[in-house]
């Protein structure tokens, strides 16, 4: 069985276990681009999850102006359609959070993240597909939550008792999907997602490592993230 069917099986499983939990306050709004915004992720999934990639870049969760509007990882807009190639219908979410509305496609706000990841891709590969052959691009938790004021929220603020069952669905979905690639790398952007990694995989054969996050909130990656980035891949044996 080729790895398409099995990411796409992987990712609508996922949707399905991480849309049936509930979170209380202080979030008040959790959107799931994997339900909303299916098309275009979907369309990610097969069009670049099928090339055995050596190594897995693992993100923490959406930002509410890329993959919650795109559904694509770290999907900064402008990016997403015109390099990764990628567009689609998004729908909006079941609750949608006045001050983040889901605009999809048409969205005007950019997604300083996804700029610099895909940035970068583009920047040292050309191609997507030169990329992809190495590298594939997946979110540990498909959710992005919302506090009442419009402020994110990340996964690892959640109590213990809502981070559980999350971190068990996400869990399980990582592990299935570098089984289905066939990764021997994973690269957390972030600790947060290199921590995850090394919890949800028991492979002694996947290694580990973490790189850089290219938030505007890291005052490393304001200084130059790419350079940043890329000295970390090398650290952990990674040639680019």
């Amino acid at each position: 069985m080729s790895s398409q069917p099995r990411i796409v099986t992987i990712a609508r499983t996922l949707a399905r276990r991480v849309d049936a939990l509930a979170f209380a306050p202080p979030v008040t709004h959790v959107y799931n681009p994997l339900q909303y915004a299916w098309g275009p992720h979907r369309a990610y999934l097969v069009r670049y999850g099928t090339m055995s990639p050596e190594v897995l870049m693992l993100g923490m969760n959406p930002g509410p102006f890329g993959m919650a509007q795109t559904g694509v990882p770290f999907g900064d807009v402008e990016i997403t359609r015109n390099w990764l190639g990628l567009h689609g219908k998004v729908a909006r979410p079941k609750v949608e959070h006045p001050k983040r509305r889901v605009a999809g496609f048409d969205c005007t706000r950019g997604e300083v993240s996804g700029r610099r990841l895909w940035g970068w891709a583009r920047d040292r590969f050309g191609e997507p597909r030169g990329f992809f052959e190495r590298f594939f691009v997946w979110n540990y938790c498909p959710l992005c939550f919302m506090e009442d004021s419009g402020r994110n929220r990340t996964p690892d603020k959640l109590p213990a008792a809502e981070r559980a069952p999350l971190y068990e669905a996400c869990d399980e979905a990582l592990a299935r999907v570098v089984r289905a690639l066939g990764t021997r790398h994973v690269v957390g952007v972030g600790r947060f997602a290199a921590d995850r990694a090394r919890a949800a995989l028991d492979d002694d054969a996947v290694s580990v490592s973490v790189a850089p996050h290219p938030s505007p909130a890291s005052p490393l990656a304001n200084r130059g993230w790419a350079p940043a980035f890329e000295l970390a891949l090398a650290s952990a044996g990674i040639e680019v």
